[in-house]
């Protein structure tokens, strides 16, 4: 993957640099919007979901597309694992035999998804965490950092999980 450029809201990022990458404009900007699907690729780098999702919105209704996926080259995808679109997978995560990760979902560094997992879109995980074999999490879930899910457990939609608990 190559980065070409970032888009930021924060206007003060304008013509600023991040790693030698220049941040050109806003995330609503048509001039820069017109070549997403066409000259290249978009990944929506926010971690704050309600924001996140108003991206992925935009990019969809402006642009009919969806964000491409962002793996870590020390993560681990199972051939057997679905992947959607716009997902972030971290560094020395683990995504399981038979795991579904619809869309946008984001997989901070060193979190386990084990087999038969199924997550909802826009479920974030939080470093270190583990969901066990058979676990279901519903939509817009929030998992804190080294949280475990024992196996089998149902999560519904926009659940907020505390950093450090154990869901059994």
């Amino acid at each position: 993957v190559e980065v070409f450029c970032f888009l930021d809201d924060d206007k003060s990022m304008h013509g600023t640099e991040i790693d030698y990458i220049s941040v050109l404009g806003n995330t609503d900007d048509d001039g820069f919007l017109k070549y997403i699907g066409k000259k290249c690729d978009a990944f929506v780098a926010e971690d704050n979901m309600k924001a996140r999702k108003k991206m992925v919105n935009l990019l969809n209704d402006r642009r009919k597309v969806m964000p491409a996926n962002a793996l870590h080259a020390h993560s681990i995808v199972s051939d057997s694992a679905h992947l959607g679109y716009g997902n972030f997978v971290d560094a020395r995560v683990v995504v399981g035999a038979n795991a579904k990760v619809p869309n946008h979902c984001i997989l901070h560094a060193g979190a386990i998804i084990e087999y038969n997992v199924e997550l909802g879109d826009f479920v974030q995980v939080g470093a270190g965490s583990q969901i066990n074999s058979g676990v279901v999490v519903g939509e817009e879930t929030f998992i804190g950092s080294g949280v475990t899910i024992v196996a089998g457990v149902k999560i519904g939609k926009k659940a907020n999980i505390g950093a450090g608990s154990v869901v059994i």
